[in-house]
């Protein structure tokens, strides 16, 4: 089973059970988005986080399996084009390169890891309308010569 037919079942499974993507997160004991991006796919899950996760779900050994392969992590060109996904595009298009320059005057030449990495989602309350919070946490990696 691919990765793809694999996430629309998991998604099913989720929204037919009535349950969040953090109450699947608690149940596995890992971080929400890693555990969401996981069940869509961007990365493989230990066989215990699988078999857990399975059970929690409802979900048979062939989807199982394919949530233990690694992924491609190719750019789903037709996803980027979703309207949230593109204003996070939009963002870093926008601030990218001031953030690059600022990762530079800060730390020096290099970059920030993807592979070593954290991501956390939250909402902050506003008067104004709720704000919507996204913070990278990545190792920095200098350029060695």
């Amino acid at each position: 089973m691919s990765k793809s037919e694999a996430a629309r079942l998991v998604v099913a499974a989720r929204i037919r059970r009535g349950l969040s993507w953090s109450e699947i997160a608690d149940k596995i004991g890992a971080p929400v988005v890693w555990t969401t991006a996981a069940l869509l796919g961007q990365h493989p899950m230990s066989q215990e986080q699988v078999r857990e996760v399975c059970a929690f779900l409802g979900l048979d050994e062939a989807v199982a399996e394919s949530l233990q392969l690694q992924p491609a992590r190719d750019i789903d060109t037709a996803r980027m084009t979703d309207p949230t996904v593109y204003r996070l595009l939009e963002a870093l298009s926008v601030y990218g390169p001031a953030l690059k320059e600022l990762i530079h005057e800060e730390f020096g030449d290099g970059i920030m890891s993807a592979i070593n990495f954290r991501v956390d989602f939250a909402r902050r309350p506003d008067p104004e309308g709720d704000r919507v919070v996204i913070t990278f946490d990545g190792k920095f990696l200098d350029y060695k010569w």
